[in-house]
């Protein structure tokens, strides 16, 4: 692969340098942070030999590249200027999207410490089970403080990333970093209670230790990144290489002894004790929801909201029983489920793709597998998050403990070796054994190929045997769904259907029916006809933001409406001031019960046009 034509061709697609932000990336994707996302052009992404995708959800625009992401990232910071800071948000952004946005650019970068670290853990466990070494060998002890490093220096290791996300300094956030895991401070925590606690200036301090702990250093960056502009304003220009720096760890590293700390730790334990409950209450919900619908979190890009959770579990409890175990199902489920494609396919194309995948995804990377094979083929992304959930209900029950973290995978297996015990270990592989065999099942038995030796166009269809005809809802230009910005629409997650670019602002009713579903932000409408086929008519990408401004309705809820019926209006100019595609989706959502599904696309359409098609 050409790294650098390929990060040329990136750069250029998401409308080049003066329009990137920021830019981090995971195991397999670019998450870029751009001023102006009107200015990508997805299209010619996905159509790039090394793309696998593009998802824009969470404040990111993701480009999805695979194993190779490493290499493009490093051609792309050689060849632009970014800064070593975080983006301003958007305007438009949600509060949900920039928290998403935040956690990931916090932990993204960190995750390749302590994937090794908990990689070396779980070789120590290993070699303590098997007796080739005890804890008290030398080699032992070395191997293990080397593995501690990064999660006894965790707050070191995120006060870097956090200051890089909230815009501050780097250096003065590791030092912050180092006070609260300062050797004195320490040791003054461990006699607290002989020496009548610790006071700063008569404040209280509290005697908690911090070492591995998350949510108090970043508490404290995002305060920093208040404290050093005003720190900044009020110094007099002649010292402000002194007073600055002084004035914001002063300020700071009180705050945070004092307060900050204190709640940031409060809020972890809170945090453990949701989850012990919880593991008390029904320890199999948790791990059964994050088996069964981390795929679609993948597919969107906001599965890193669930790291935190995984490692705060860790670093407080010594190990996590909800995120990692259902994660892991999730991952060989998909595998499992790609590898069934191969085996089935009678393309050679595909089976190439799907075993290559397939094999990627049980090992832990997942996205090769469902951009490539699942979610492009539908029926092994169900089978995957029914066998991830089953698998993730079979850990849960069994209350299996993850130890230290890594991709989860069959390659990480070892992470859940610890406590001198191996239960947890085989629990692990139960729990995964069971989500590869129901997610190969039902993928082999689900799949069929593709049939596109002899394509059929509208004209060749009789009427007589058609289920139903959709027609034009709207004036405008129809295009295939694929094209649409939204992966949830372009992948045909919700179902097929078709995209129309507004050249009107007024909805009618594509078919006789009942209205189904309105929403409050009245930007989208839900249809059922008299043939049982459910639709979702949905103005705009990402609209629900607007709160309802520019939509209103002319129907209510389970009104009868006839074909041609006004249903809605919309102003695609109001839709557009906002920053928002006015580019409209006209899904059938119970697709999968139906037969085949003919859409008419790139061409103009008007109200009442024949628009989609569905044959007996």
């Amino acid at each position: 692969m050409n790294y650098e034509k390929l990060a040329q061709t990136v750069i250029e697609n998401v409308g080049g340098e003066q329009n990137i932000s920021g830019l981090v990336h995971c195991a397999t994707r670019l998450r870029f942070n751009l001023d102006d996302e009107s200015k990508v052009n997805a299209k010619a992404l996905k159509a790039t030999a090394g793309v696998m995708g593009v998802v824009s959800k969470g404040g990111q625009f993701q480009v999805i590249i695979g194993s190779d992401v490493g290499n493009v990232y490093k051609e792309i910071t050689s060849q632009i200027d970014i800064q070593d800071g975080a983006p301003k948000p958007k305007n438009n952004q949600s509060k949900v999207s920039l928290v998403i946005d935040t956690i990931t650019g916090i932990f993204t970068p960190i995750l390749p410490a302590i994937t090794a670290a908990g990689m070396i853990k779980a070789i120590l466990s290993l070699l303590i089970v098997f007796k080739v070494m005890t804890a008290q060998d030398q080699s032992y002890q070395v191997l293990s403080f080397m593995a501690d490093a990064a999660f006894y220096f965790l707050p070191i290791l995120l006060a870097a990333s956090a200051a890089r996300k909230f815009n501050t300094n780097m250096y003065l956030a590791m030092m912050l970093g180092g006070v609260l895991l300062h050797p004195n401070f320490v040791a003054m925590t461990k006699t607290a209670a002989e020496t009548g606690g610790i006071h700063f200036l008569g404040m209280p301090i509290a005697a908690v230790s911090y070492a591995s702990s998350v949510i108090p250093i970043i508490l404290t960056v995002w305060l920093m990144s208040f404290v050093e502009p005003i720190a900044d304003k009020f110094s007099p220009k002649s010292v402000k290489f002194f007073t600055k720096p002084l004035i914001t760890i002063l300020v700071v590293g009180t705050a945070s002894l004092v307060v900050i700390g204190p709640f940031g730790y409060a809020v972890s334990d809170a945090i453990s004790n949701g989850i012990k409950y919880l593991e008390s209450f029904s320890p199999w919900l948790v791990p059964l929801i994050v088996g069964g619908f981390t795929p679609l979190l993948v597919a969107t890009g906001t599965h890193y909201g669930l790291i935190p959770i995984g490692i705060n579990n860790r670093m407080t409890n010594g190990y996590d029983t909800v995120v990692y175990p259902g994660m892991l199902a999730s991952n060989v489920g998909q595998g499992a489920a790609a590898l069934a494609v191969a085996l089935k396919s009678k393309k050679s194309e595909v089976k190439q793709l799907a075993s290559s995948a397939g094999l990627t995804a049980i090992l832990g990377i997942t996205e090769p597998a469902l951009y490539g094979v699942n979610l492009r083929f539908k029926t092994p992304l169900y089978a995957a998050m029914i066998g991830g959930g089953v698998g993730g209900f079979f850990m849960g029950i069994m209350g299996t403990r993850n130890f230290t973290g890594g991709s989860p995978g069959l390659i990480t297996l070892p992470s859940y070796i610890g406590e001198d015990t191996l239960v947890h270990f085989y629990s692990a592989i139960a729990g995964a054994a069971i989500s590869i065999v129901i997610s190969f099942v039902v993928s082999y038995v689900l799949y069929k190929d593709e049939v596109t030796e002899a394509p059929v166009t509208l004209t060749e269809i009789n009427v007589d045997a058609l289920h139903d005809t959709l027609v034009a809802p709207m004036d405008g230009h129809s295009v295939a769904l694929s094209t649409v910005k939204d992966a949830m629409f372009s992948q045909e997650i919700l179902g097929q259907g078709v995209g129309i670019i507004p050249s009107s602002n007024e909805v009618y009713a594509p078919v006789s029916g009942v209205v189904s579903a309105v929403f409050e932000t009245k930007h989208a409408i839900g249809i059922t006809d008299d043939a049982g086929v459910e639709i979702l008519i949905h103005v705009g990408i990402d609209t629900v933001q607007m709160g309802g401004t520019g939509f209103a309705y002319h129907v209510e809820k389970d009104a009868r409406i006839e074909k041609g019926d006004h249903l809605m209006s919309l102003n695609v100019e109001v839709i557009k001031e906002h920053g928002y595609d006015p580019t409209t989706m006209m899904v059938i959502t119970n697709s999968d019960s139906l037969g085949d599904i003919l859409v008419t696309t790139d061409r103009d359409v008007h109200v009442g046009d024949a628009l989609i098609k569905i044959v007996k």
